[in-house]
């Protein structure tokens, strides 16, 4: 990685030698929103460039221009003690020119082709306010989310976390775009393995362009050709506060309204964080649905395939007289019955999704509706298949995460493909495959599937159930923190009423 970076800087320091501040100005000339003028002086004149588009032009015509046009000056370094703004840096690299003027700064100089420039900021900054989390909604708990703002989005995590040990390390990224990305954790409790492995993935990402966090989400994963995400994507900021605490490291991108978490386990996209907002009871009979759920999403259409494929017999004679009836008109096999279905499944959930809101509702409901009575009437699939797929689809939709909703809707097409070559065997090989890559799959260089292998039952407490707040004590095992211990387990269970 040293080696990487010394390559890079001396290819930096050779292109700087080719580049100077009238090559600069002579980019930016076409653009119609670039400004440069001759602001005149009592003693004399200065030049000023800026961007319209990036600054703010009520700040700069109240606060800046009016210094330089009544008072005498006869260098930068006397503006600079002239005008009442903090922040002010006077400077020759050219790089670091193109820098500031590309993000809102105002650049001065004295003659019109000075390599010494001052920089003044006067950023504007169009950003939506904060509002209400859409993906990860929750009836119960705090109703913030994040916004496109890189810096307001840090400032929803440090009013949660107050701390000083909070660390914020930022990155920039992309040849094109500059993108900040920031990088959370909190010294003393995260692993410092951890917090080296992700700042040097994220240092030697070569890409023009980071627009968004599930960017990083490809570029950064521990296996980038699993259908498994290893980083949770969340729009939440009091969760990454709470997976902050646990030892985990955030990443927030500039320009994107969520966050990404790691390292992670394959048990926390079925936990909804509003499971910590409920009692232990019900939070961990939801978990225990979800997961019930997703293997039922899974599993039910491959099974009706195999089933009546190779193994009717294992029907019941009731059921199959049932299944008989329903598929006597059919003129399709299982499997080819099955992915039509699946099909028109898939395709009104992409209508759904790219149409407006209200527009994408109607056409999940009144085309699930007709496509699958006209379906059956028509005889290209049978009810009994209908309705399977349907509470497939339906409990597919339960899992909180959609990274891994999206997931679990590309696997069931393999398992589809073994179940109509060899069956319950062919189910059996391709779920072998599957927990056999799940084994060696990591996140952030730790297990993923923690705490079934390798097998700790202390983490067992937060996982497909939820036990209460006094059992939890110490931190996952698997994340290796410097702090283990989240409170004194021998004062966790004190009662402190006052005794009568």
């Amino acid at each position: 990685m040293l080696k990487r970076l010394r390559k890079k800087s001396s290819k930096t320091k050779h292109s700087d030698s080719t580049f100077d501040i009238k090559a600069l100005i002579n980019t930016l000339k076409p653009s119609q929103d670039f400004q440069r003028f001759v602001l005149e002086s009592k003693n004399g004149q200065c030049w000023v460039n800026y961007i319209k588009t990036m600054v703010n032009p009520d700040y700069i015509h109240r606060d800046v221009f009016p210094y330089l046009t009544e008072h005498s000056f006869d260098s930068l370094e006397e503006i600079k003690k002239l005008l009442p703004i903090e922040n002010i840096q006077i400077t020759d690299d050219v790089r670091e020119i193109q820098t500031k003027l590309m993000n809102g700064s105002v650049i001065i100089q004295m003659k019109e082709h000075d390599s010494k420039c001052l920089i003044l900021s006067a950023v504007t900054v169009e950003t939506r306010k904060v509002g209400m989390p859409e993906v990860e909604f929750t009836v119960v708990g705090p109703k913030e989310a994040f916004v496109e703002s890189l810096d307001t989005n840090i400032n929803l995590i440090r009013k949660r976390l107050p701390l000083p040990q909070l660390q914020v390390r930022e990155i920039e990224s992309g040849k094109i775009s500059k993108t900040r990305i920031a990088i959370l954790y909190i010294d003393g409790i995260a692993n410092q393995e951890n917090i080296n492995t992700m700042l040097q993935r994220i240092s030697d990402i070569e890409y023009d362009n980071i627009i968004d966090s599930s960017y990083l989400t490809q570029m950064i994963s521990d296996n980038k050709n699993s259908p498994f995400p290893q980083m949770i994507d969340t729009e939440r900021p009091d969760r990454v506060s709470a997976v902050l605490t646990e030892g985990k490291i955030a990443i927030i991108v500039d320009g994107s309204p969520h966050a990404l978490y790691a390292p992670i386990t394959i048990v926390e996209f079925f936990s909804a964080f509003e499971d910590y907002f409920q009692i232990w009871h019900t939070a961990s009979f939801f978990r225990l649905t979800r997961l019930f759920a997703v293997a039922f999403s899974v599993f039910s259409t491959p099974l009706y395939v195999a089933i009546l494929t190779y193994h009717y017999e294992m029907i019941p004679m009731d059921l199959m007289a049932t299944i008989i009836s329903s598929r006597s008109d059919v003129p399709f096999p299982p499997i080819l019955e099955v992915l039509i279905l699946e099909v028109v499944i898939e395709l009104l959930r992409e209508a759904g999704a790219r149409l407006p809101v209200k527009v994408g509702q109607t056409i999940g409901i009144v085309g699930g509706i007709v496509i699958g009575t006209a379906s059956v009437d028509a005889g290209l699939t049978s009810s009994v298949l209908l309705i399977i797929v349907a509470l497939a689809a339906l409990a597919s939709f339960t899992t909180p995460v959609y990274q891994m909703s999206n997931s679990i809707r590309l696997i069931r097409f393999p398992f589809l493909l073994f179940a109509q070559l060899w069956g319950l065997i062919g189910i059996a090989i391709i779920f072998a495959l599957m927990v056999g890559h799940l084994l060696n799959l990591t996140s952030l260089g730790r297990p993923f599937i923690e705490p079934i292998f390798p097998p700790r039952l202390q983490d067992l407490k937060d996982s497909f159930f939820r036990m209460p707040f006094n059992r939890q004590a110490k931190r996952p095992i698997y994340q290796r923190t410097e702090d283990s211990m989240r409170v004194n387990p021998k004062r966790i269970n004190e009662k402190n009423d006052i005794k009568k």
